[in-house]
Formats: C-alpha cells, structure tokens, sequence
C-alpha cells in the first residue's frame, strides 16, 4: 500500500486537516504502537485489552505521518497534536474502508484479478493453505496468515497487496451472527467456500442449526455480476460448497450464481475415491473431477485433510488450476503449525502437535486417526478442554472421550476443567480407568508425560488454544533430541528420563 493521504482521506469520505500535506505518501496503516515504523498512518483502534488512542502521542513523536482518530477523541489531544490527525466516527470502520477500498484499486488494474474466501467450522487454515499453493503454481499469491481472519485481521492482511500479487486468499472467522457477513463485505470474493458445519462457539450460539446460518452468511454475501476469469462481464461469485454436509447443501438456496460441490459422493463436481489412510505417513485418494480421475498422494494426515485438498482442488479450478498444478504442489505441502505436525523423536516415540484449537468435530477426527495409525506400541490422546461450548460442555466432552475409547485407544488424558468429562466418558464406554489421567493444567500433563513415552508409543496432542497443550511438547523437547536435531542437553544424552 502506498497512497498519499489525500488518498486515504478520500477512501475514509473525510476532509484532511489542512496540518497535513495531502500528496504526503504513507508506507502502510498500523494499528499496534509497538511495531509503527516511520511513514506508516497509524490507525487509533479500541481493542478488549487497549484503547490505540492512549498511544497517538508517542507514535507521531516517532514517526507516524498522522493518525486516524475517532471524532469522540480528537480534542482530548493537544493543539499542537490535532492537525496531524484525521478524524472518523469509527476507527474500526475506517480500518475496514481502508482495506477494502486497497482491495479495490488492486482489482481495477486487472480484470481477471480474483480473490477466494474460505469459511466454515472445521478445516478453513488448511483448505485456505492448500488452495494458496496451488494458486501459487501461477500466480503470485496474497493470503491470510496466523490468526488474521477477524475484522482486524482481514484489513491488516489487504494491506499488504502488492502490484505483483495475482491472486488473494483469505480465511474468514466468526464466533457471532453477522460477522461474516462484514468480512465478505470487505473482501467481495469471487470465490466462497464452506468447507463444513459442525459444533463450534455454542457458547454465542443455541445449536448447529445457528451456526450453519452464520456460517451461510458469506453466500449471502457473496457479490454479484463480477468479472470472471479473462474478464467475461456479468458472471456471479462462484460457491464452493460441501456435498457431504445436509446443512451447507441447503446454502444452495440462497446462492448467487455457480456452485461447484466437493465431497465423498456421486452428486460432487469434485471428489475423493478410494481413500487411503496411511497414519501419520498422510493420505492417498483418487480424484474425480470435470478434468477427469487422477491418483494423489497427500502428505498431510488424516482423512480430514482429504476433504480440505478436495475442496482447495474445487475452488482453484476457478482459476484454471487442476490436476497438473496438484501433482506437483501436494507433495510438498507441509502441516501449517500446531495443525497435524508429525515431530518424531530420537527415543523412538511419535507426537501429533495438533494444539491449534480444538472441537468435539475436529477431536473425533483426530481420535480416528490416531487409533487407525498401525505399527505404534501405545497410542495415546492428550486432550485438553474444549472452549466456547456452553451448556452442552460437560456432555460433547463425554461424547469425544466414549468416542475415543470405542476406537481402542489405549490411553486418554484429559487435561483442564471439562477435559475430566473426556476421561469419565472413555471409562464409561470401557477403557480400563488405570490408563486414565486427568491433570489440571498442560503444566502437570507435561510433567507426567515426559517420564511416561516409551519407544513406540504414539501420542496425539489436541486443545484449545487456551489450554496451552503445546506446552506439553515444549517439555519433551526440553527432556529428549527430536529425530535429526542435536541432543537438547549436551551434558545428558537423550533417554534419561524416568520412565
């Protein structure tokens, strides 16, 4: 992003002050004090922990060519402070303007300029990772990273487009009803996916059947007659959508013009055949699309992920991208971190680091995988608290620990508050209560679990973010060399540790 702030102002819809110099170019808008480097507008944002307008002060003094203030607070600051500072009713809105206005002018110079965006409950980070390197095959790509999928993160990451990017992928999340729908507003993409529908944020909601029109909010969104590919005039956005899912087929009635299915099914445009799981080594599958039947290999784990490279292999083929572009980008895909890394150690045990977030959906999913992964000694679920789930808490954690049991996992550990439900669950459903543990924190998890693994053993990691389970791993890193990295300690050999 590189406008003059006559530019800005313009895209906000507010006069600038006379202070500042209009054909003064910014190097690009920041909303953290912490990290503004000189040229960069700083944008004053109220936040849950900080209110950006505390800082204003100090960012000018170093360097900031002006702020973005809300009006409410503009004469707090001193008169020699004011002309540096342009004012809008809502700074959070103005940060959306901002990047959607970006997104605008990157899209004008090139009629064939698409942007695709990924939702859903389950599966978004990886479909959006896997749909980014295909796209990457013949584009230069602009996607969403980390946790940049709010009102926040959306704008952040359009303000990074460049001339050169041919293409834009975002992920977008919500927790409550009509956020979707303000981020589909700000990115216009021509591309939606759902990937599925499933238990998620039941605390902000009353059932599944809620979510699901959360989630439908980005096709409804979704914009109307915008150029295609090569530029064909007056085509709609195009709807990827899950053919497996009862909820998401349902979108079909409210979408604005193509959609493209994926899923397991006869009725999918694009689907899997054949799957083979191979534990932790990934997956193979047969793909089945408009172009025809094609054998693939996926390094990424579980039959999960299967879906999540269909539903990538669906929406790029709107870009012309298929077959050709997936055997060449899926062997080198890689777990995007805390989703599904496979860290193998020296010791001759196994983790799965899947501490990204966690669900009743996404642990079922794990807990498959992990009892179908053959050849280990034990196999052993370290499941921490799922967060955000109401009322219904104690039970959906019961439910994921009898499912886990009836798969013949040979341990579970529940770790943090309703995580003690996993454990009661799995000894309902029959596992043996000697091969239980439930800890109040991953701090005490991570003590047990260090002198625990033993050669062969296969221990799945899966929370949510609040649980901090990766603190686990961080212990067994500490204690014992990963397979290929040196000793941890040079003065004690790996192995060591108290079984």
């Amino acid at each position: 992003m590189r406008w003059t702030l006559e530019e800005v102002a313009r895209a906000l819809g507010v006069a600038l002050p006379a202070g500042l110099n209009p054909m003064a170019r910014v190097a690009g808008v920041s909303i953290d004090s912490r990290t503004v480097r000189p040229g960069e507008l700083f944008l004053a944002v109220r936040g849950p922990r900080h209110d950006g307008h505390d800082f204003v002060d100090a960012v000018l003094a170093a360097g900031a060519p002006a702020a973005i203030v809300a009006v409410d607070r503009r004469n707090s600051y001193t008169e020699k402070i004011r002309p540096r500072l342009i004012a809008v009713d809502d700074t959070l809105r103005a940060l959306q303007q901002l990047g959607a206005s970006v997104l605008r002018q990157w899209r004008t110079r090139a009629r064939d300029r698409l942007v695709g965006a990924v939702a859903g409950s389950v599966g978004k980070t990886t479909t959006k990772e896997i749909l980014a390197a295909l796209l990457a095959a013949r584009f230069s790509v602009l996607k969403s990273t980390g946790n940049l999928n709010n009102e926040y993160g959306l704008p952040l990451t359009l303000f990074g487009l460049e001339e050169s990017h041919g293409a834009v992928v975002v992920e977008l999340g919500m927790s409550r009803r009509g956020e979707l729908a303000r981020l589909t507003q700000i990115a216009a993409p021509d591309v939606g996916v759902i990937t599925r529908i499933a238990v998620e944020h039941l605390e902000f909601f009353q059932s599944v059947d809620e979510i699901a029109l959360a989630e439908r909010e980005l096709i409804e969104n979704l914009p109307r007659e915008r150029a295609g590919p090569g530029g064909d005039a007056g085509k709609n956005a195009v709807s990827v959508l899950n053919a497996d899912d009862e909820r998401v087929v349902r979108f079909a009635d409210v979408v604005p013009g193509k959609v493209i299915w994926f899923g397991s099914g006869a009725t999918a445009d694009f689907r899997a055949e054949n799957i083979e799981d191979r534990g932790i080594t990934g997956t193979a599958f047969d793909l089945v699309s408009p172009e025809g039947r094609a054998r693939l290999d996926l390094p990424l784990i579980g039959r999960h992920n299967v879906m999540n490279a269909i539903a990538a292999l669906a929406a790029a083929s709107v870009w012309g991208i298929g077959i050709a572009e997936a055997k060449k980008v899926f062997p080198s895909l890689q777990p995007t971190d805390k989703r599904g890394e496979v860290v193998r150690f020296a010791d001759g045990f196994t983790v799965i680091n899947d501490t990204y977030n966690s669900s009743p959906t996404a642990l079922d999913a794990l807990s498959d995988l992990l009892a179908g992964s053959g050849g280990h000694r034990r196999r052993i679920l370290a499941a921490g608290e799922m967060l955000e789930l109401g009322p219904s808490s104690p039970q959906l954690h019961r439910e994921s620990g009898h499912h886990a049991a009836t798969r013949g996992i040979d341990w579970i550990v529940g770790v943090r508050g309703d995580a003690a439900e996993i454990v009661t669950g799995a000894i309902a459903a029959g596992l043996p209560k000697e091969r239980t543990r439930f800890f109040e924190s991953s701090r005490d998890a991570a003590e047990f679990f260090v002198n625990f693994l033993q050669p062969g053993d296969l221990l799945l990691l899966k929370g949510s973010r609040g649980v901090k389970m990766e603190a686990i791993l961080e212990a067994l890193r500490a204690r014992y060399a990963v397979k290929g990295s040196p000793s941890p300690n040079p003065a004690e050999p790996a192995g060591t540790g108290r079984r």
